[in-house]
């Protein structure tokens, strides 16, 4: 059986590359961070490539050709990081370092933690378009490539991954029951957050 060639093409393996460049970037955040203010800004950092089938799909559903083109220039998550802070504030911090990096320019913002969505899901989304030293889908080297950066505190991320799994899961019998349940407790994580918040504030205020 003939190997389906990847959507991304010959960027496939510069991908890779790309994505470690850019993590690199933000664990010099984390750096710069403790030397300014003796903390970290985030605890961790997971990143990964959207897999060609994934792709191909959002392209498909996008009514794009599946192209290196359509994945890397008109779609911007080929590149997904998160960045998962101890408290709120971090990630406001987190994204003031982000908007401060060299290299970087903000595309698009969604606060999902002012705004969270009707099942309770929280989190901060941002589209960066980063110039690395890579060539990109254009030709061009520096090259200009996306990725979509969802920030969350650990209380947010814990429940996101629950959230995730119930999506995915199949005949599920009290599915009702489970997402009314994931809201309430989205809730009381959003209210533990902020009293976390309130607490350190008064720790370092000592």
């Amino acid at each position: 059986m003939e190997e389906t060639e990847s959507i991304y093409g010959a960027y496939k393996e510069t991908l890779p590359l790309v994505m470690d460049y850019i993590a690199g970037m933000i664990r010099t955040i984390n750096e710069r961070a403790v030397e300014d203010t003796g903390h970290p800004v985030y605890e961790h950092l997971i990143y990964r490539i959207k897999s060609d089938s994934s792709m191909r799909d959002k392209c498909i559903k996008k009514g794009l050709p599946p192209s290196p083109e359509s994945a890397l220039l008109k779609i911007h998550d080929a590149i997904g990081i998160r960045v998962v802070t101890g408290f709120v504030d971090d990630i406001h911090a987190m994204i003031r370092y982000l908007k401060s990096m060299s290299g970087c320019r903000v595309v698009t913002e969604k606060d999902y933690i002012r705004n969270s969505k009707p099942n309770g899901y929280r989190s901060y989304h941002m589209i960066l378009e980063f110039t690395v030293p890579f060539e990109d889908v254009l030709g061009n080297n520096p090259g200009h490539y996306f990725a979509e950066i969802q920030l969350r505190t650990i209380a947010m991320d814990s429940w996101a991954s629950l959230e995730h799994e119930l999506k995915y899961k199949q005949q599920i019998g009290n599915e009702k029951m489970i997402v009314s349940e994931l809201k309430r407790v989205a809730d009381e994580l959003a209210s533990c957050d902020i009293s976390m918040q309130t607490i350190r504030e008064m720790i370092r205020a000592q």
